[in-house]
């Protein structure tokens, strides 16, 4: 039994049935991505699992705890990274960070762990109105992960961001598998497509299992 699973996760709008009982098992160490043309369930999906959107029905069970039922346990094992970035916009990114990090933890994360792996302290003192779309990705990143998760559920974590800030991105993915980590990622770029272990298509409510051989276009023709 896979240390992480979800389990006939439903999701109604209206009428509308956008998630049709997904189910899934994923292993420490992997990441998985979810992909999907706009407006098939990706992002509702993932917020369901953090604990921002109530589910209809459904479990998301880590090593057979529901996490869905347990804010406490979900808060210590679960890391989310939305589309938008949820930061205090007046405040620098150092300020932002006091928010979830004690000081001398923050420290310390920034001299050899991971803000510093992120290049956090290129734009410490940056207020977040002032900052790039890159920075504020990072800091979202590097507050999303304050506690240390297992699991890490990230919604196109590098959309529309240069080269070097993609690079920064990918390579804490991969540090993350690395130490056993689990990802969960919604993306539709191309360099994410290619580090995730295993691949599933959201298409119509419905989770499908896809095996991606680094042709994009077919790729793209099986989304819709």
């Amino acid at each position: 039994m896979s240390e992480l699973e979800i389990v006939n996760v439903r999701k109604f709008y209206k009428k509308r049935e956008v998630l049709q009982g997904i189910d899934l098992q994923v292993s420490r160490g992997k990441c998985i991505g979810i992909l999907g043309a706009n407006g098939s369930g990706k992002s509702t999906l993932l917020a369901i699992l953090a604990g921002v959107l109530k589910a209809d029905k459904g479990e998301f069970l880590w090593q057979g705890n529901n996490l869905l039922k347990d804010s406490p346990l979900a808060e210590k094992i679960v890391g989310y990274v939305p589309q938008g970035t949820p930061l205090l916009e007046e405040l620098s990114a150092w300020d932002n960070l006091l928010l979830w990090y004690d000081k001398s933890h923050l420290k310390q994360e920034l001299e050899d762990g991971v803000l510093a792996m992120l290049g956090i302290n290129d734009f410490l003192k940056v207020p977040v109105y002032k900052m790039s779309g890159g920075m504020k990705k990072r800091l979202a990143i590097g507050c999303a992960v304050s506690g240390q998760p297992t699991v890490l559920l990230m919604d196109e974590p590098s959309a529309a961001l240069d080269l070097e800030c993609k690079e920064r991105i990918i390579n804490y993915i991969k540090d993350f598998k690395a130490q056993g980590g689990i990802v969960l990622l919604a993306t539709h770029d191309a360099q994410e497509i290619l580090m995730c272990d295993e691949w599933y298509i959201l298409k119509q409510g419905v989770l499908h299992p896809y095996e991606y051989d680094g042709n994009i276009h077919y790729l793209v023709g099986n989304l819709t």
